[in-house]
């Protein structure tokens, strides 16, 4: 099973950059939709997105933008299966922050679903998801295969 990072479901979400989504698609068709998932993380983090974009549109369309994203987070919070941020994942969470993993806290909690729970993270950023200690990551948005 495969969970997405959020940078992965964005570009499913805007069918962009072309040649990424496209790569992304072609890779994603070789499997079904039960084989992927995405994180509550995920949810929170698009979520945060969306409040900050309504929280700083200054017209009417800004407004409109922020509540339209807002609305495919929780459409595609019904479409892929969601994981949990649970005990399994905080206890990984906090044996990372003790072996000294410093990446981003999202990312983290991210890649600690992951580990906790044996999935391939597909996510662009490499370098710092790589950080996490028995995570197995993956970008799709690139032509090439993973070694």
């Amino acid at each position: 099973m495969f969970l997405l990072d959020t940078d992965h479901l964005v570009v499913l979400q805007r069918r962009g950059p072309k040649h990424e989504y496209e790569n992304l698609s072609r890779r994603m068709a070789e499997f079904g939709l039960d084989d992927f998932a995405i994180s509550v993380v995920t949810i929170h983090e698009q979520i945060l997105g969306a409040n900050a974009y309504i929280s700083r549109a200054n017209d009417r369309g800004g407004i409109l933008r922020g509540y339209e994203m807002m609305k495919r987070t929780l459409q595609d919070a019904n479409y892929y299966l969601v994981l949990p941020f649970d005990e399994a994942a905080l206890l990984e969470f906090e044996r990372q922050r003790h072996a000294g993993v410093r990446i981003a806290t999202m990312d983290l909690r991210i890649g600690c679903i992951g580990v906790s729970r044996q999935l391939t993270v597909l996510t662009r950023n490499l370098v710092d998801f790589r950080a996490v200690s028995g995570l197995s990551v993956e970008d799709w948005t690139t032509h090439q295969q993973p070694s």
